[in-house]
């Protein structure tokens, strides 16, 4: 299982929201990588891992980010490579704020932007992503979706 999808974020008190992503992931078989690649903090890894992201073989990046959420943004800005931005919520402003500062990308340089905390749906998009050139990816996800909708009652227990 090479490594497809690169899981990213501004700093370790993401990884809680982020860590959705890397279960889904796990749970269809897709390997993937995570980092701590903060805009602000660590401004050259954001640079070296944007700019070598398609080069190593990555066919979609998740990062998520809080507050001010640049780090969406900027990678995307460094790379073809599809973004996946998730909103981290926040102390202050319950996620609005990186909400806000992910969907609005200027143009020449789009992010998929999930719902605030949306970090399981992230990994979601990416294996869809993945499945559109994978027919083993696409089986799996299929399966995945099929049991999601099996899990479902037809009627409210008691």
């Amino acid at each position: 299982m090479g490594v497809e999808i690169g899981i990213i974020m501004g700093s370790q008190s993401d990884w809680p929201t982020m860590k959705a992503a890397a279960e889904i992931l796990d749970d269809l078989g897709i390997g993937h990588e995570t980092r701590i690649v903060s805009a602000h903090r660590t401004p050259d890894r954001l640079w070296d891992y944007g700019a070598g992201a398609a080069d190593r073989g990555l066919k979609a990046i998740v990062a998520g980010a809080g507050g001010a959420a640049h780090l969406p943004g900027m990678i995307a800005s460094k790379t073809r490579v599809p973004v996946i931005g998730v909103p981290i919520e926040t102390r202050a402003l319950g996620g609005q704020d990186s909400l806000y500062s992910i969907v609005q990308m200027p143009r020449g340089y789009p992010v998929a932007t999930m719902a605030i905390g949306g970090a399981a749906n992230a990994g979601l998009m990416a294996a869809a992503i993945l499945a559109t050139s994978d027919t083993g990816v696409a089986a799996r996800l299929e399966a995945w979706r099929a049991a999601l909708s099996a899990s479902i009652p037809e009627r409210p227990g008691d």
